[in-house]
């Protein structure tokens, strides 16, 4: 296995308290303590769990897994595809190098071995927190990497030393298994607080009781319809959502305020990674989507589009695909102007200039510092609907499907009540509903699996390819580890 980075997230990133004690995460760079000085005292975790969000933050904006390689982005301006994109991935090519992934599990690994050590006598409650969210992280991190490179090595102990495990891939079943074992110690964990409430989010950009169990509502279902686990782990689904439905939450009667408003008082989202002006160089992925002024001049609409003024906070990379503007026949629809713009110049329609993460207009200049949602109830609700759906019971997938599209203005689905035609249609409200969100290929791969869409007909770049659906690892992790083999298909 590639070596697991030993340094321990500062102690220092700042976790500010909002309104509704409510933390939130501003990154600052690793620093140097190991964990041989580090875990002296209790006050030593909170702000090493705090740290361990980094890297799924770093995860979650990264569209290289769960956008590029579907049917929503082609080019505007100034492309910043990969060969994730074009399907052209090999060894030697777009390779997943997934240190990364384990630099966070390493960091849950040690947190955990070390927490053992100590009580909380005087705030045991702080302890089932710090140990939930730990376990929730890892299995984050493994589910992630579950679904971009299928078997994965299974690493739970800590690595204090150089003599990091030779580890071969486990399947991806038993790394399902693991997730799902880590989410129920989240769970276990988060209810066993004496301060417990099921509608209680401390955090909407950490992990809770709610949160969790999207996690694992999520992952039930790439179990049952990816790796063969059927109608046990839909009905599971079913019920991990059905809890989630009591915790509080609701839809936003505005669909503009789904990424308009911050995830701490936004009452749809369960979670979701955290941004604020010039917080990093880069900013979040919607950066790419945001065109800069001077590709957009003379643009006859031009006081509608969100542009920044810089190249630096707009690159002007992304816009909607016509396959994606096509899922959306009822002009109606109140999620378009929060979804693209069409740009109108004198000499006719150009570019469509994607909306759903705008950033915010300052005096200087328009920034890409939205949340970026990692799971809302719109999502659940429909996962709920796929799981009735699997299952056959097409009456409680449409009903699901309706609160999605009641918001809309949609009107409900009117389509046959077949199992056939309401899988073809919330995958489609998927489309819809979630586009941008860093989660249509993901999305494909599962309906693909379940038997709803041919995948390698449906995105134009796949087709006429064999491109397998995980990723190959790269030559540096075949190096580091003799026991790694390569992807199937490479």
């Amino acid at each position: 296995m590639k070596k697991i980075c030993l340094n321990i997230l500062t102690v220092l990133i700042p976790v500010f308290l909002v309104i509704g004690c409510t933390d939130i995460l501003e990154v600052t760079p690793q620093s140097d303590i190991t964990e041989q000085v580090f875990f002296k005292n209790e006050s030593d975790f909170e702000p090493n769990v705090a740290g361990i969000y980094t890297v799924l933050r770093s995860l979650a904006n990264n569209v290289t897994y769960g956008m590029e390689r579907g049917e929503e982005l082609i080019s505007a301006s100034n492309s910043r595809f990969t060969v994730a994109w074009s399907h052209t991935l090999s060894p030697s090519s777009g390779a997943v190098n997934y240190a990364e992934w384990y630099r966070g599990i390493g960091h849950c690994n040690l947190l955990l071995d070390k927490i053992k050590g100590f009580s909380f006598s005087t705030n045991p409650d702080l302890r089932k927190k710090i140990v939930g969210e730990t376990y929730a992280l890892r299995a984050y991190f493994y589910f992630h990497l579950v679904r971009v490179i299928g078997d994965a090595p299974i690493m739970l102990d800590p690595v204090v030393d150089e003599n990091v495990p030779q580890l071969p891939r486990s399947p991806a079943k038993d790394v399902m298994k693991q997730i799902q074992a880590d989410l129920d110690s989240a769970i276990q964990n988060f209810t066993g607080m004496a301060s417990f409430s099921p509608t209680s989010y401390p955090s909407k950009y950490r992990f809770a009781y709610g949160s969790a169990l999207a996690l694992k509502a999520d992952a039930l279902l790439w179990s049952a319809k990816v790796l063969g686990g059927g109608d046990a782990d839909l009905q599971a689904a079913i019920t991990a959502i059905g809890s989630i439905e009591t915790t509080g939450l609701s839809l936003n009667e505005n669909f503009g305020n789904v990424t308009g408003v911050r995830a701490s008082s936004n009452k749809e989202v369960l979670m979701a990674a955290y941004y604020q002006r010039d917080e990093t160089p880069s900013g979040n992925y919607a950066k790419n989507a945001l065109p800069f002024l001077s590709i957009i001049q003379g643009a006859l609409n031009l006081d509608s589009i969100p542009y920044a003024v810089s190249s630096g906070n707009g690159q002007g990379a992304y816009q909607i695909s016509p396959l994606s503007k096509s899922l959306f026949t009822n002009n109606a629809d109140k999620r378009i102007p929060f979804t693209w713009i069409l740009e109108r110049q004198t000499s006719g329609p150009k570019v469509s200039w994607i909306t759903k993460y705008p950033g915010t207009k300052y005096s200087d200049d328009r920034i890409p510092d939205n949340d970026l949602i990692l799971y809302r109830l719109a999502d659940v609700y429909l996962m709920k609907a796929e799981a009735y759906a699997a299952l056959n019971d097409v009456a409680n997938a449409t009903k699901y499907l309706n609160y999605v599209r009641a918001r809309a203005g949609t009107g409900d689905y009117a389509g046959a009540m077949t199992k056939a035609a309401v899988e073809r249609e919330i995958l489609d409200e998927r489309g819809r509903e979630l586009y941008f969100e860093n989660k249509r290929w993901f999305d494909l791969v599962r309906f693909h699996k379940g038997g709803t869409i041919d995948v390698y007909t449906y995105v134009p770049n796949l087709a006429g390819k064999s491109t397998p659906l995980f990723w190959p690892v790269n030559s540096t992790v075949m190096a580091n580890n003799p026991n790694i083999e390569q992807t199937d298909g490479y």
